[in-house]
């Protein structure tokens, strides 16, 4: 079985959509709540033990997304890792923000 882990990008993105939500709704326990799904979705998804996600080879060669409640999960798989490597609103504009991405940094060790 594939491990996720994820990469210090999607830290970044996870406390954005954690205090986007909390603002939207006032309350930090519904942002958390929602980013602790976004992980656990993650988990899920690498727990598979076929290839999923749609291709993204416009973004990069290696790049695949899965879409979750209305945000895209960017994934990759190396070795036996799930690796994932933002995770954006969908509504984004996706190309242009992966245009501007050079290369993703390595998971830091600990990362579940």
């Amino acid at each position: 079985m594939r491990r996720a882990t994820f990469l210090a990008s999607v830290r970044s993105d996870l406390l954005a959509i954690l205090t986007y939500i909390a603002d939207a709704s006032g309350d930090v326990a519904v942002g958390e709540a929602f980013v602790t799904k976004l992980r656990a979705q993650c988990h899920k998804l690498a727990s598979y033990e076929i290839v999923i996600g749609r291709a993204r080879p416009e973004l990069r060669p290696d790049i695949r997304s899965f879409p979750y409640m209305g945000y895209v999960i960017f994934f990759r798989y190396v070795d036996d890792r799930f690796e994932v490597v933002n995770i954006l609103e969908g509504h984004q504009d996706i190309d242009a923000f992966f245009s501007g991405v050079d290369s993703f940094d390595p998971p830091p060790p600990d990362q579940d």
